[in-house]
């Protein structure tokens, strides 16, 4: 399964592909319009996708100049982070392993860079098993939480810590 790095301008076919997907996932991820996903792709610290649309994940750090409320509920408290905006796999390849792969690469890029607070958000309303069980899984717990009243949802805000890499002789 090919992981990509992406960067815009993003080719037409790629960008529909991911904004399917996004928009597919819009309850959990919150909906954007195609310019607004290649926006948030090109201001991003890291965004990837595996196998050209089937999985995507976009991050952002302390640095990215972005107005998501939960985003600046973590610049609020940590002084250096990677924040995992969106993820997210096509129904077709669930059971894969794909989000896990996003989510080691988001690690290993967080690590190189020297950070080592990994956050993100997900939805206790309207629930979100599923993902709760996979962050758990993944480390995560959670240091917050919020009711975005605009927007209909409230959110649980995780945080996992990964371990800058060792030194080499």
């Amino acid at each position: 399964m090919p992981l990509t790095h992406l960067t815009a301008p993003l080719p037409a076919p790629l960008l529909d592909a991911l904004h399917r997907l996004n928009e597919d996932h819009a309850t959990e991820l919150s909906s954007l319009s195609r310019q607004g996903l290649e926006r948030l792709i090109g201001t991003a610290f890291f965004a990837a996708t595996i196998d050209d649309g089937d999985g995507l994940v976009i991050v952002c750090d302390q640095d990215t100049l972005y107005d998501s409320p939960n985003f600046l509920w973590f610049k609020s408290r940590y002084p250096r982070f990677v924040y995992v905006d969106r993820v997210a796999v096509s129904p077709a390849r669930r059971g894969e392993g794909l989000a896990r792969q996003l989510y080691e690469a988001v690690f290993a890029v967080a690590r190189a860079a020297g950070h080592d607070n990994v956050v993100c958000e997900v939805n206790y309303d309207p629930p979100n098993p599923a993902s709760d069980a996979f962050h758990e899984k993944l480390g995560f717990t959670e240091v917050g939480r919020a009711h975005l009243a605009d927007r209909g949802k409230g959110v649980r805000y995780l945080q996992v810590t990964v371990q800058p890499p060792l030194p080499t002789d």
